[in-house]
Formats: C-alpha cells, sequence, structure tokens
C-alpha cells in the first residue's frame, strides 16, 4: 500500500473534506451545495467538470496521453432523512438529515482519488469521475445513464465501491453476478364492510381476510419459488381498525419484496395478486393490489469482477479479500449503470468492533481511518485499468 503511506500530507485535507460534507446533508435530488462543492474542488484539480445529470449530479474528467480506454468511478453522495444523535463535533448542522449511510466518505475517497490521479499523470487514456445524486430514493444512477451518462462519458468499464461496518476493516468483499438484490413494494387494501363488533355476521371483515393473505404469503417462498433462487417476501407493515367494537371497512398492508432473477420477480408478484385477490374473495371482501418495481438487482460483470479481485489482492493482500458466498438482500440503484456498461461493485470493511453502529443508524459515522485505503485503491485501480491490453 505504497500509495497509502504517501498520503500523510493529503489525509488531513480529505478528513476535512468527509467533515465538511457530513455537515452538510442533502436528500436526493436536492443536493444542491454538495453539487457545488464537489463541482469546486474538481475545477481546482484540473478536471472538465460537467453538471446537471440526474439535476444535481456531476461528472469529472481527467484524460492523460493518447489511449483510448475510459474507466469510470462512481461514488454517491445523497444523505437520509434521520436525525443524527452521533454527537460529533462535525455532526450534522441541518435538523432531520444525516448521512447515515457513508455516502460522503464515498464522495471523500472519490476526491481524493482525482487529486492523487492528476498528480500522479500515471495512466494512459481516459478517467470519468461520476458523483451521482439519489442513491437512497429516486434511482439517481437510472436517471444519468437515461440522461446520457455513458453517451456522453463513454466508458470501457464503470465501478463503484460502499462501505460496510459489518465487514473487517480493509477487507474487500466482491463477487461475480448478483452482489444486490431487486426491490420491489406492494401496498395492498382490502375492503370489506364494517360494522359493529357485537354484531359481526352483519360485516365481511377486512382484518380477517388481510390476516389470511398474510399467512398464506408466506407461502410463495417456501412453496413457489426454486429452493436455490434467494427471495425475500415480508409483511412490513398492517394498518386497519380503531377500537375493540369496531369492525373497520379496510386494512392496508405494505410488503418489501425482493429477489434477483427476472423469472423469480415476475413469479413473485404475480403469487402476491393472485394470492391477495383469492384470499380477498373468499371473505367476501375485495383486495386492490397497487404493485411497484424500484431498484433492479446489481449484477457485476464476470470478467470485469475478476480484475477488480485481481487488483484487490494486489493491493491488500489475498488474506484481505473474500468472494460473498451469498449476495446481500439490500439494493443499489448501481445496478442500471451495470446494466448500460459492464463493471463490478464491491463492499469496503470499515468495521471498529462488534459494537459499531450498522448503516442507516442515527448513530453511524464513517471510518475516516479508510480514508487513505479508499483514496489509494482508486488511484491504483484506476491506473491498472487504463494499462491493460
Amino acid at each position: 500500500m505504497g500509495i497509502a503511506r504517501d498520503l500523510s500530507n493529503d489525509l488531513p485535507d480529505i478528513v476535512a473534506m468527509r467533515h465538511e460534507l457530513h455537515r452538510h446533508p442533502e436528500l436526493g435530488l436536492e443536493e444542491e451545495w454538495t453539487s457545488a462543492y464537489v463541482a469546486e474542488k474538481l475545477q481546482a484539480l484540473g478536471y472538465e467538470v460537467h453538471r446537471g445529470l440526474a439535476k444535481t449530479g456531476v461528472v469529472a474528467t481527467l484524460k492523460n496521453g493518447s489511449g483510448k480506454r475510459a474507466v469510470g468511478l462512481r461514488a454517491d453522495f445523497d444523505a437520509l432523512p434521520i436525525q443524527e444523535k452521533t454527537g460529533l463535533s462535525y455532526q450534522s448542522e441541518i435538523p432531520d438529515r444525516m448521512h447515515a449511510c457513508g455516502h460522503d466518505g464515498h464522495t471523500a475517497i472519490l476526491l481524493g482519488a482525482a487529486k492523487r490521479l492528476a498528480e500522479r499523470k500515471n495512466f494512459d487514456g481516459t478517467v470519468h469521475l461520476i458523483f451521482q445524486p439519489a442513491e437512497e430514493n429516486f434511482g439517481g444512477a437510472k436517471m444519468m445513464v437515461d440522461e446520457g451518462l455513458f453517451e456522453l462519458f463513454p466508458c470501457d468499464a464503470v465501478f463503484a465501491l460502499h462501505n460496510e461496518p459489518q465487514l473487517p476493516f480493509g477487507q474487500f468483499a466482491l463477487r461475480d453476478g448478483p452482489i444486490m438484490a431487486a426491490v420491489d413494494e406492494a401496498r395492498i387494501v382490502v375492503t370489506g364492510r364494517g360494522g359493529h363488533g357485537a354484531h359481526p355476521e352483519d360485516t365481511i371483515d377486512p382484518i380477517v381476510a388481510a390476516s389470511s393473505i398474510v399467512m398464506t404469503l408466506q407461502t410463495i417462498v417456501a412453496r413457489n419459488t426454486h429452493p436455490i433462487d434467494p427471495a425475500v417476501v415480508t409483511v412490513g407493515s398492517i394498518h386497519g381498525g380503531s377500537a375493540s367494537n369496531i369492525i373497520p371497512e379496510s386494512v392496508e398492508l405494505v410488503i418489501g419484496v425482493r429477489s434477483f432473477d427476472d423469472a423469480t420477480r415476475d413469479l413473485l408478484e404475480e403469487k402476491i395478486r393472485l394470492i391477495a385477490t383469492r384470499q380477498a374473495e373468499s371473505f367476501g371482501a375485495r383486495a386492490n393490489v397497487d404493485y411497484l418495481r424500484s431498484y433492479d438487482a446489481t449484477i457485476n460483470d464476470p470478467a470485469e469482477t475478476d480484475f477488480l479481485r485481481a487488483q484487490a489482492i494486489r493491493f491488500a493482500g489475498a488474506e484481505n479479500v473474500t468472494d460473498l458466498a451469498r449476495p446481500f438482500m439490500g439494493s443499489e440503484d448501481f445496478a442500471y449503470m451495470l446494466k448500460a456498461c459492464p463493471g463490478s461493485y464491491f463492499f469496503l470493511g470499515t468495521g471498529r468492533g462488534p459494537d459499531d453502529p450498522p448503516l442507516h443508524h442515527p448513530s453511524f459515522d464513517f471510518n475516516d481511518d479508510i480514508l487513505a485505503t479508499g483514496v489509494a485503491f482508486w488511484t491504483e485501480f484506476a491506473e491498472a485499468f487504463l494499462s491493460r491490453a
């Protein structure tokens, strides 16, 4: 990790950038301050900076030599609607807004790598640094792709990292093929006929019908999907009724659905719709199903993941690189960049210990100790990619 040791002069500035970003969290598509801050830093380094994709996105380009190859490195920079409870000196200055997923760290790492790449110019080709908004909610990656990201900035491959406090510090975790799940949501409104709780015979009880739907939904993964195809159907919310002596008119269920395979994804939607409507009908009620497909599965290109793995082993040693036995059930909109351009997504362990707060926790704070590793790796990785035959 030679470059990591060489970062002693730059590291205070990188940490300061991370803390400044942490103080100013902004939600997806509202990252006006963040976008301007990032663009200013990149322009000062001599990058050609483009703003406006997905409203607040920033793409910075640096060319060197005559090479025709181009690599894209992506960092997300949106925050979450969480009230921070860290008590840090650089705690969020905006109520109910917090960098609780480490996107401030991802952005600081890529800004640090931008400086090193510009100073060293140890590559032959083009580097595109992609600073993406709205990963947490609105699918900023898809918006950037739909608005011409890879037409404006053609890349031979695109890569992204995500910090993970549940992995050992400095561990690279990657995987061929699916690494993050597709995520969907079903909202089911079961409508019956309300009435007095003392006279249930005069009503059609939507709570009983909804309860039957909840139990039957559990059979989808147990009895309809293939045993080796991961899938999750979670009834995360059920609302209906107001008192013990009132049978309500309707009940709402909100269901989270996760999968990796397109055929499985289709099957899950089909079965959820069928179970909801038929179970409701069996009680004399009716069910309306509103099914929203959100992020697609994040699927790594095998060849680019092989290259990523080789570079991670060279950089950190084989003992610090692991192939995940199973994909994560969380979701990530980098999926859309990978659908448009080959590449790979990986995790970088930032764990401090067993009590380290997880991602999306109000006490989470990105581990600054990993900044030098991330900057050094992105620098060496981009240089190695552009030297590929």
